[in-house]
């Protein structure tokens, strides 16, 4: 699966987040410490700023390559700053049903909505899932759609449940889309694995989810992730493993980096002014990280100085 990173807090550089940690997102395309396929197939990344001229509309980049072919990423990385950043890298089947293509690299940005979305996830069979979840998607959004991934259409789904874009009403908005595909996987006898590990990310907001279904459509999946992920790749107890995974969160201030060296100064929650939601550690030691277990969602946001966290269990 993708790899998904995620920051809120003060100004930094790009380059701080991107390219300096000695397990950076760019370098995760090639050598991802918690995932045995390569993130081939394009990259991308939305970032807000306060000094751009309208910092309510985020930066978007695409490109449908590997991220460390692209000569633009030390280009145009380095100029930038944020206070609110979305990446992703894209890993992919590699065979001819597979569309390499801006329209398809995350993040996925729709006009009338402040959100942007990324994964690291799969909704095997989507297009077959349509027939019963069609119903449930608005025009505004449905007509947005670009590309030919599960996410974008997720990020239809999930964003024509939401009746605001309050904590409760994503939380019920993520909880009625898995519920939904449960039961159409189930209706039209559909069970497979469903991944649903992503960031939904809007200016000065980082909402990060870890859900999804089991192999026969079961919404409370149970296991051990790490003795299952000691199974074989492209085998059924393992993609349980990845599907039980948590996602990584680590929060501080003062974001301190040099060549190989990344970090937050060491303080209390009641004192971080940043936070980073991501796929896997950007640092060898992982101390400092805290996980987001399967079946949880998490709340960031900036207010003010301060960074505030809630994490809640799913109900589905």
């Amino acid at each position: 699966m993708c790899r998904v990173l995620a920051y809120v807090g003060p100004e930094v550089p790009l380059k701080s987040l991107l390219l300096t940690p000695e397990n950076s997102l760019i370098n995760q395309t090639l050598d991802p410490e918690a995932h045995p396929q390569l993130q081939l197939a394009g990259w991308g990344f939305a970032a807000w700023s306060e000094h751009f001229c309208e910092p309510e509309t985020p930066f978007v980049y695409h490109r449908p390559m590997a991220a460390f072919y692209d000569d633009n990423v030390h280009k145009v990385v380095p100029a930038l700053r944020a206070n609110t950043m979305l990446a992703h890298v894209r890993a992919a089947d590699y065979n001819a049903h597979v569309v390499l293509a801006d329209e398809n690299c995350h993040p996925f940005i729709f006009d009338g909505t402040p959100w942007a979305i990324a994964q690291n996830g799969d909704v095997p069979s989507w297009q077959l899932l349509q027939r019963e979840l069609l119903q449930h998607c608005k025009d505004e959004y449905l007509s947005q759609m670009s590309g030919t991934t599960d996410t974008e259409f997720f990020f239809v789904l999930l964003l024509s449940l939401m009746e605001s874009d309050s904590d409760e009403d994503v939380k019920r908005a993520v909880e009625e889309a898995v519920r939904l595909i449960a039961q159409a996987r189930q209706k039209l006898d559909i069970p497979e694995l469903t991944k649903l590990k992503m960031a939904l990310v809007s200016p000065k907001r980082v909402i990060g989810i870890n859900t999804g279904t089991g192999h026969h459509g079961e919404t409370d999946p149970a296991g051990d992730w790490r003795e299952l992920r000691e199974a074989e790749p492209g085998t059924d107890e393992f993609a349980l493993g990845m599907l039980l995974e948590p996602m990584y969160m680590l929060t501080g201030r003062h974001l301190q980096t040099e060549k190989g060296a990344y970090g937050f100064e060491e303080c209390g929650d009641d004192q971080a002014t940043s936070a980073i939601f991501a796929s896997e550690p950007l640092t060898e030691d992982t101390e400092d990280w805290s996980e987001l277990v399967f079946g949880q969602i998490v709340f960031i946001e900036k207010d003010g100085a301060s960074i505030t966290r809630t994490v809640d269990d799913l109900k589905i």
